[in-house]
């Protein structure tokens, strides 16, 4: 069982930043971030394993680190240039696979809200 803790979600402008963190009360070989937008079903934002994979909507403007210390396994998501489609709640996941689909992630969080607006 692997809990995960996200923070880091504000309401910003258009064009904004931010950068979402997670904490994993264990070790688990993938994680990702997925969101859901009001009345959206989950979809994928990034994940991260040996390398990172990004969803076509937000490459070049998110970035997904991992830092995987003795004690610490944590994720973050910097979000750059950030546009009202990037709203939603960002859950963090985790498992022993990376896949692209909701249904097949092991663990989530309760999510953090971003909000992006003029």
């Amino acid at each position: 069982q692997v809990e995960l803790q996200e923070s880091g979600g504000a309401s910003v402008q258009i064009g904004g930043s931010l950068r979402l963190s997670c904490t994993a009360s264990g070790y688990a070989y993938c994680m990702g971030w997925f969101r859901q937008g009001p009345g959206s079903e989950r979809t994928f934002v990034a994940r991260f394993a040996e390398i990172p994979v990004y969803a076509d909507s937000v490459n070049g403007r998110f970035t997904i680190t991992r830092d995987k210390g003795q004690n610490t396994n944590r994720l973050y998501l910097q979000m750059n240039n950030l546009k009202p489609e990037d709203t939603g709640v960002y859950y963090c996941v985790a498992g022993p696979s990376c896949y692209d689909a909701a249904r097949f992630w092991s663990f989530w969080g309760q999510g953090t809200q971003v909000t992006v607006s003029s």
